[in-house]
């Protein structure tokens, strides 16, 4: 194991680029992970892990692990240790590896699909992935205007989700037109007259479009849907956060 003792090390600017820069990010096919939980999920999931930094002194089996596959290990003082990560308390263990890779085939012969249109809250994000994943949805979509599902506040939140479900990245006109062309009928959540309650649709094959946290669904997705459904809500509040009303999507196409 290397040890840092410069901020100019190559392999510390490396992730801290990854953690900062979401254009580096891409550039690289690599994402920021923090925490020995999300060392052992990466590990379990096969991903390629790429670079460790732990801090001087920590040990682990995970550690040894990610050795044997390969990776680059340093370590270094909690001074530059810090360095690598925007969190305030940082884990001991902070690492690179490469991006889970699907892309539009993975959405094939998938029977209950989420499709998120600009939604931009990284925490929110994170909780709809991890939410999918407990669930076994079969894939969510993020479509024009989502958060980076890379970024580390999203790997953080989702648990270790990231690395199992599958995630597409593709615009919405696309993504539907495949789904459609699969015979899934397309709900988007929105609060509308022609609006039907999301229980009374059948929802085993199913695709449904979630809105961003301000503008709820664009007026091209809800053109582009089947029909309009709403989670009835008996209380005052006019609307439920984002990942909130995903949970509630999600919990209705699964159960």
């Amino acid at each position: 194991m290397i040890e840092i003792q410069s901020r100019q090390n190559a392999a510390l600017k490396h992730l801290a680029r990854l953690g900062r820069e979401r254009k580096y990010r891409r550039s690289t096919g690599e994402m920021l992970c923090e925490g020995e939980k999300m060392l052992t999920e990466a590990l379990r999931s096969g991903a390629e892990i790429k670079t460790v930094l732990v801090r001087r002194g920590f040990e682990s089996g995970e550690l040894r692990q990610a050795e044997k596959q390969g990776a680059a290990m340093y370590c270094a003082e909690d001074a530059l240790f810090c360095l690598a990560s925007e969190v305030e308390s940082p884990q001991n263990v902070i690492f690179s590896c490469m991006q889970p890779q699907w892309d539009a085939a993975a959405l094939d012969d998938r029977e209950q699909v989420l499709l998120l249109d600009g939604l931009q809250d990284p925490g929110n994000l994170g909780t709809i992935l991890r939410t999918a994943e407990a669930f076994a949805l079969g894939a969510v979509v993020l479509c024009e205007g989502c958060a980076d599902p890379f970024s580390p506040k999203v790997v953080r939140s989702t648990m270790g989700a990231v690395f199992r479900l599958p995630c597409v990245q593709l615009p919405l006109a696309d993504a539907l037109a495949r789904l459609k062309t699969a015979g899934l009928p397309v709900y988007a959540t929105a609060l509308h007259e022609d609006s039907v309650p999301l229980s009374s649709v059948s929802l085993g094959r199913a695709a449904v479009i979630i809105g961003s946290e301000g503008r709820g669904v664009s007026e091209s997705a809800l053109r582009l849907s089947d029909r309009r459904v709403i989670i009835p809500m008996h209380g005052r509040a006019e609307s439920l956060n984002a990942g909130v009303a995903a949970a509630i999507v999600i919990y209705e196409m699964t159960k």
